[in-house]
Formats: structure tokens, sequence, C-alpha cells
């Protein structure tokens, strides 16, 4: 405990005695067994010296000399740095299982620009299996969290494309869950030199800003020692995500004010200088809603950055790394105008959460009499259905759907092919 904010040691994913999971590393199908048992990460050695080969051969270049695969650290810094200095941001989505995870990548790779895959508290609980409860240690939240990041990891210098591993909002109340992510990236640090995630998201925007602080430099403190970045949040977001609803906000809480994200910059930047994003409130509204309804004010960071500047002499024009939150249904206006102000990430949520759904009613829509029972079709009654009703064929057409919807997220972002920049 220090001053009041206590870490939570009671549970790792590492850490539970009967649960075990395999898992894919690399595209030469290396599998290794990951035991969770004990204090320690078992992983048979053979395993392991191989898992260190993977990460010398993930070091490969995508175009653009940025590395292909998980990019974490000094890696993950030369990939925002190439955003900022191109003009494009990187789509963030919320995965919540590992068809959204492969539309994902899938994406990424046609669009050939980076990606941020990450998940929320409730898309890690739901990822574990809804049949294990998430209790207030957040074991199903941390262990879903953990499988998708391996599931990534084993997959993502196969496509080619710079992946960024990230966790969305934490708030106070869900603390525990922070603290058993923090503990398998840093089991995963002593294994092989880099965090099992790029990044997280500390969400503490409902306190005082002098308590998000506080517990910001703690936490940030001990994620600089293993090379994992932080992203804080200020103001706050409108609507509704993930169960968080602020749907009732006083509108002027909706819009950050330049001194506020000084302070920010001033605390976070004596603990470690460059390893923390903000995502600051411009109007901006979890969920989608009709045209005119989200007043966006995009200059509010032009402005904030324009203050920084100056308060601290510094020769940079974008000091901060903004983080666009509420992206969904924003226009490409307001988009790239954000982009223009520093913002290199823009998380998405919603929309995908609807491409998910409308590429599987367009299926059944379009295949409605061969998904009438196993047997029985407009070729024979006793024509057999199996192709049709095979949960591969319409969760493709989900990804589908999502990948185009991506596509057009990276034509939002300025970031069709970026890696050729």
């Amino acid at each position: 405990t220090h001053r009041g904010v206590t870490f939570h040691r009671t549970y790792s994913p590492f850490h539970h005695s009967r649960a075990t999971m395999a898992f894919a590393v690399s595209t030469q199908a290396l599998a290794a067994k990951v035991a969770l048992s004990g204090k320690t990460l078992n992983v048979r050695k053979n395993a392991a010296k191989a898992v260190r080969n993977t990460s010398v051969r993930a070091a490969v270049s995508a175009p653009a000399g940025l590395k292909a695969g998980v990019v974490t650290g000094e890696d993950y810094k030369a990939v925002v740095d190439h955003a900022i200095k191109n003009g494009y941001a990187i789509p963030a989505v919320n995965c919540t299982m590992s068809t959204v995870t492969n539309a994902c990548l899938e994406a990424a790779k046609k669009a050939n620009s980076p990606m941020i895959i990450q998940f929320s508290n409730g898309g890690g609980a739901y990822n574990a299996g809804k049949g294990w409860k998430n209790e207030k240690d957040q074991k199903a939240a941390v262990m879903g969290c953990v499988a998708g990041a391996l599931h990534v990891r084993a997959l993502a210098e196969f496509y080619g494309v710079p992946i960024i591993l990230h966790t969305d909002h934490c708030a106070k109340s869900l603390l525990p869950w922070f603290d058993g992510l923090l503990e398998a990236n840093e089991e995963y640090f002593a294994k092989h030199g880099e965090p099992l995630f790029t990044s997280h998201m500390l969400d503490l925007s409902e306190e005082s800003i002098e308590e998000n602080m506080e517990i910001s430099k703690k936490y940030l403190e001990r994620m600089s020692k293993i090379n994992c970045f932080l992203e804080v949040e200020i103001g706050i977001t409108g609507g509704e995500e993930d169960g968080v609803d602020n749907t009732d906000v006083a509108q002027e809480d909706l819009y950050s004010k330049p001194e506020e994200i000084h302070q920010v910059y001033t605390e976070l930047n004596t603990v470690a200088p460059g390893m923390f994003s903000v995502a600051a409130a411009f109007g901006n509204v979890h969920g989608v809603y009709s045209p005119g309804n989200v007043k966006l004010t995009p200059s509010i960071l032009g402005k904030a950055q324009e203050y920084i500047k100056e308060k601290e002499g510094l020769d940079t024009d974008k000091p901060v790394n903004f983080v666009f939150h509420g992206g969904s249904g924003s226009s490409r206006e307001d988009i790239r105008e954000a982009i223009g102000y520093g913002v290199m990430k823009m998380n998405i949520d919603t929309n995908t959460q609807w491409s998910m759904w409308d590429g599987v009613k367009g299926y059944v829509e379009k295949n409605k009499d061969y998904l009438q029972g196993q047997i029985g079709n407009p070729e024979g009654p006793e024509k057999p259905n199996k192709k049709y009703y095979d949960p591969r064929m319409w969760t493709r057409a989900a990804e589908e759907s999502t990948v185009a919807r991506l596509l057009g997220a990276y034509e939002d972002l300025n970031a069709i092919d970026a890696l050729s920049k």
C-alpha cells in the first residue's frame, strides 16, 4: 500500500493451480504448453528456447522499417512516431473473441498499416468463457485478456505488420484486473525481455485529477521498468461503454481544459517521459448517434499542445500523444482534424460490433432456405445443409464484414498503406 493505493497481488493468470493454456507460437507451428501453477510460469526448456528464437525472427522489418509482429518498448515508440510524422492514426479495436481478433489482423494486412488490438474488462471475461464468473479478483478478465494476447502473439508476425497489444478502460474499482495484467507482464518480461502487452489504460477520470495522477504515477513507475506504456484519461467520454454509463454527464465535463492536460503531461513526464498517452475529452461520446447529436471540438487538443509547448519552452509542436475515444460515428473531417493535433490512436468498438452482426445477418438472409434444418433445402428433401450451418461459414461472413468496416476506418484515419509512407 502506498498513500492509500493498494496493489492487489491475490491473483496472476500464471498462478491458478488447475488451469492450463495451450497456445501456438510462431508461424512454424511451435507449441508451448503453459502450466498455470505455483508462483512461476513453467514452460518446457525447449519451448522457451524456441519462443526466444521466435522473438528474434519477429524482429524482421515491415515496410517503413518498422518491426512486424507485436511491438513493445522502442519498437512501439517507432510506430507512434511514424504515425505522428506521417499524419495518420492507428485504429484500436475492442476484441471479445478470436473471430474479431482475426478480422483485425486481416484488415491490418490488407491496409498495410499498424493495428491496435485491445481488450476491455468485459471483453476479457467473455474471452475466458462465460461459464467462468468474473469475481471481484477479476480472474476471468485477466485470464481472457492473457489468452487473447497469446493468440495474437502466435499469429501477428505471420501478418507482416506492426501489432500493438493494449487493454481498455480500467476504473478504480477494477484495479485488481490491472494488477493481474501487470503481474502477467512482469513474468513474461522475465522470460522474454519484453512485456506481454504493449500498453494498458487506466481510466480514473471519475476521480479527482489529483488522485488520478497519484495512482497513475505509481503504476507508470512500475510499468516503465518493463517497457510497458500507459494511457490515461481525463475529463469524461460520454455515452456508455463496457458497463460504465456517462449518458447523463454534465456537458462541461465532456471538454478538457489546456491547464488540466498540462498538469497530466508534467506529472507523468517526471516519472517516465514519453511513455504515456492521454485520452482527453473534446466532446467525444461512446456509442453511435444520429448526425448532429455529438458536438466534437478537436481544436481543444490543438490549444492544449500550444499551451504545453509555450509553458515548457519546447521545440515540438505536438508534445502530447493524444487518444480519440468514442470514435464510432464521427465524421472524417473531425477525425482528420484531431489527427492534425496529435491524435495517434482512435478507439473503434460500436461500429465493429455492428459489422460482426451485419455479416451474420446478411449470411442468414442469403442462405435462409438452407438453414431451417440439418437436412432438406430447395435442392431436395434429402439434401444436407452442413456446409451452410457450419460455424466457420457464418463467422467468416462476420469477419469479412468487419474487415470491410475496418478498411473504411483506415481510410478515415488517413492510414491506408501507411507503411509505405
